[in-house]
């Protein structure tokens, strides 16, 4: 655990107010992520022990921007190993997360993150995003899936036409990197975009975006 927690200080360089019960379950992380890479490729292999830098401070970019309140529903599109949804549920207790993924070998291993960290606010689907049915949320949020237009084809119809936080419209938000002059010339929408080195001012994050596109 002691390792652990010595990596946590990237996140704790920028975030302080958790419970001990939150920095508990993100001390987890690191253990439950490279048992699992151990099994399938999860993540990059040569990014597992940069994990709370590239990965869960990286999904936290979210949070430095939108402090989402509680009863506030969220779809991760194509969550990947749970990225960002996993990290944004422990830093949002109250937030409920459904972490949707097509790739059944992920979606079992978020599953079982989930369960073995606590977190009572995730559910997972098997499953692509345009085939959710009957539910509607607040955000979608994604990491680097797919084009901005296809993001937003998938989520704008599973997104409520209402607001609950206050100072932002429902609507998608997602982390990019690079020359995204095309895609988002392609998508014909107009996100508002902040660089995560504005919030993190770590090399790693240098052509790192923060795409918002609200309703």
């Amino acid at each position: 655990m002691e390792k652990a927690e010595k990596k946590l200080e990237i996140i704790l360089r920028y975030f302080s107010e958790f419970s001990a019960h939150q920095l508990e379950q993100f001390s987890m992380l690191q253990p439950l992520y490279a048992e699992w890479n151990e099994k399938i490729n999860v993540i990059s292999r040569k990014d597992i022990d940069s994990l709370y830098e590239k990965h869960i401070l990286h999904s936290l970019a979210i949070a430095a921007w939108f402090d989402f309140t509680p009863g506030i529903e969220i779809i991760d599109i194509g969550t990947g190993g749970g990225f960002p949804g996993i990290p944004l549920a422990i830093f949002f207790p109250d937030v409920k997360f459904l972490l949707a993924d097509s790739i059944g070998k992920k979606i079992k291993v978020v599953q079982d993150i989930a369960e073995k960290t606590g977190l009572k606010n995730v559910e997972v689907l098997h499953g692509r995003a345009e085939e959710v049915r009957n539910r509607k949320f607040d955000f979608a949020v994604s990491r680097a899936v797919a084009p901005l237009k296809d993001l937003w084809n998938w989520s704008k119809p599973l997104l409520k036409n209402e607001r609950k936080l206050a100072g932002f419209k429902n609507g998608l938000i997602c982390l990019k990197r690079g020359d995204l002059s095309q895609e988002i010339s392609e998508s014909r929408l107009r996100p508002h975009l902040r660089e995560i080195q504005s919030f993190f001012p770590e090399p790693e994050f240098e052509h790192k975006f923060i795409l918002y596109n609200p309703l």
